[in-house]
């Protein structure tokens, strides 16, 4: 593929400046409401029809890349076209652009949370908490006809969720995806290769390599260290780090990962998670941000701003990491039957996944009365019949929760 004026890998003059990347990130943090599909909207209109700064195959390739790793793909786009844009510095430029606006918006709301008391602040909070179960329906609902759209695959996601649904043990998670590749690899070894286009961005093989070293690293490092150490903040960083590093198929997929990395240890309580995770669906940038309204009302760790810049770092690194490291190599592996297979058993597992936390934390920790099945219910069927914006969503539930609350 051919980019605009694109040096080749890590050599050459820059096509942009640290500044200009930062600027148009920014302002697309602010604005793009709508989920990490809308995202990749929004980056194609301002990014690709309006700057020019990529052509439309550069995009897609692109794209598809970031849909192929574990992290949050929208955000992975934005890191690598600030990339490609003006370098590491420029890569910088994009996340902190993307990522702020929503980072700030959810510490404020943890800080104003707790002041949400009397039936107006319970009734909006409890709000919150249904458009979760309507985001998380809609996002299995349409994950499931991509990602299991035959019964081979179908089959892995319900058996990722029976894993998951039946299992005290908090490896479930991590047990269900690897169990999901292998019968990936098994199941679906004979579906038509998707032919591979070349794709080329500024990092060397290198560097590549010294990223993949750091990711599986942490990855196994982090849960030694917590050990000999006993340390909140290494405990905390562990735990965001492990949810952010298994994430494949989408931002909603970090909802049952999160879930038991903070809640189940005690550190969040399950109302206070649900309750930000719907104020989440209300901001704009990546739902990945949700780790910093976590980080800053978790029970350990530094808590408050510190605690948010932690839950931040943890979150989103193993998805960089990984893409560093996998962007030198890319096209070689994409080209192996075996590869693409082993990721179709794991995006059907994902579904699975994500069927389990629709049952549990997010309905058992919502919906406790027929008002309450009934704005999930209008909630999902605006998302998905009607198309309504997430935002729209969000203030129909959350004006729902205090109508109820008031009528009680």
């Amino acid at each position: 593929m051919a980019t605009e004026a694109q040096p080749p890998a890590g050599k050459g003059p820059q096509t942009g400046n640290i500044l200009e990347v930062l600027l148009v990130f920014l302002r697309l943090g602010l604005t793009s409401f709508g989920g990490p599909i809308a995202h990749l909207g929004y980056f194609r209109d301002e990014l690709v029809v309006r700057r020019k700064w990529l052509d439309e195959q550069a995009y897609a390739e692109l794209v598809g890349l970031c849909q192929f790793l574990p992290g949050p793909a929208s955000s992975q786009v934005s890191f690598s076209i600030g990339l490609m844009r003006a370098g590491y510095g420029g890569a910088l430029a994009a996340w902190i652009g993307f990522t702020f606006p929503s980072a700030v918006a959810l510490v404020l709301f943890a800080y104003g949370a707790g002041a949400l008391d009397g039936p107006v602040g319970q009734g909006l909070v409890h709000g919150l908490k249904l458009v979760a179960v309507a985001i998380v329906a809609q996002a299995v609902w349409l994950m499931a006809r991509t990602l299991c759209p035959d019964r081979e695959r179908a089959s892995i996601a319900v058996v990722s969720a029976l894993v998951i649904l039946f299992s005290s043990s908090s490896a479930a998670q991590i047990g269900a995806i690897a169990l999901g590749g292998a019968a990936g690899l098994w199941l679906c070894r004979h579906a038509p290769p998707v032919p591979p286009r070349p794709i080329r961005i500024p990092v060397t093989r290198s560097a590549g390599l010294l990223a993949l070293i750091a990711f599986f690293g942490l990855l196994i490092g982090l849960p030694l260290v917590d050990v000999m150490t006993s340390s909140p903040r290494v405990s905390l960083f562990d735990a965001f780090f492990r949810s952010g590093a298994l994430v494949f198929g989408g931002g909603h997929v970090v909802l049952p990962l999160l879930s038991e990395a903070i809640v189940t240890p005690g550190w969040v309580s399950e109302s206070a998670f649900l309750a930000g995770y719907g104020a989440a669906q209300a901001m704009p940038g990546p739902l990945f941000t949700f780790a910093a309204y976590l980080g800053t009302v978790a029970t350990i760790g530094p808590r408050g701003i510190a605690g948010a810049m932690l839950g931040l770092i943890g979150i989103f690194l193993p998805g960089i990491l990984i893409l560093l490291g996998t962007l030198p190599f890319w096209d070689t592996f994409r080209q192996r039957r075996g590869a693409q297979a082993a990721m179709s058993g794991v995006n059907a597992a994902v579904v699975g996944l994500l069927a389990a936390a629709l049952y549990d934390p997010v309905w058992t920790g919502s919906v406790t009365s027929i008002g309450d099945f009934g704005i999930a219910l209008a909630g999902f069927v605006l998302l998905t019949a009607w198309r309504a914006p997430p935002l729209a969503v969000v203030v129909f539930s959350a004006l729902a929760g205090i109508a109820m609350a008031l009528a009680h």
